[in-house]
């Protein structure tokens, strides 16, 4: 586990489990080694900072490009942090450049990491699940790792969109692991990743319970105010 990423754990990890105690369950369905994917829904942009407070391992997150490129000292700063924490670089382009996010991950899973994926590709505007985009199959099919589905409840009621800062609202987050998804030998056929990315969003609705919406979810210029 990088130092930087260490010193998280102890400090905003600490902090975030003493103060919002969230519940967890599936710990156990968490590897002890090698590369998986984490697959959840997303309701609050908290969802990242409880998931990477309860797994005990290194979690690799995704980071936008221009943390990497900056300039100066403060580009030099945040280029070191983002090193330090072990952040996968995202380019905010479209088409191929989009896709080198992934092309990054893949070595970090096949070198054991852990990565978080949420395959709706937004936020859920309305609490509802929406359907996955095939971006989460096509890496776990590629780097040969499990995919365990993730289920948040109740991280929008702690950080609901538009808000800066989490509420201090215990026992009001959980947090349930499914068992994995084994991914070796599966096709990377279209059709195929259709498949795994349906079972993986219907593992994820039987964590959650959320009513499930057989449509892409609206990008955040959809979604209403």
């Amino acid at each position: 586990m990088p130092l930087l990423y260490s010193i998280g754990k102890v400090t905003v990890g600490t902090a975030l489990m003493t103060g919002w105690r969230p519940h967890v369950e599936g710990l156990e369905h968490i590897p002890r080694t090698g590369g998986a994917i984490f697959a959840g829904n997303h309701l609050s942009v908290a969802d990242e900072l409880f998931l990477g407070a309860v797994v005990p391992r290194h979690l690799a997150f995704w980071a936008k490009s221009d943390y990497f490129t900056g300039t100066g000292i403060k580009g030099l700063l945040n280029r070191k942090l983002m090193e330090g924490l072990g952040a996968i670089r995202v380019e905010r382009a479209g088409g191929r450049a989009a896709l080198t996010a992934f092309d990054a991950a893949i070595p970090a899973l096949k070198g054991g990491d852990l990565v978080a994926v949420y395959p709706e590709g937004t936020r859920s505007p309305d609490g509802k699940l929406y359907r996955g985009r095939t971006g989460v199959a096509r890496l776990a099919v590629a780097a040969g790792v499990p995919i365990i589905p993730v289920g948040m409840l109740g991280t929008e009621k702690v950080q609901p969109i538009g808000r800066l800062y989490p509420k201090l609202m215990r026992n009001t987050v959980t947090i349930k692991f499914g068992e994995p998804i084994p991914t070796v030998g599966r096709s990377d056929d279209r059709t195929a990743l259709r498949e795994l990315t349906d079972q993986v969003m219907a593992e994820i609705q039987k964590l959650t319970g959320q009513e499930y919406v057989p449509r892409y979810a609206p990008s955040k210029s959809q979604e209403p105010a």
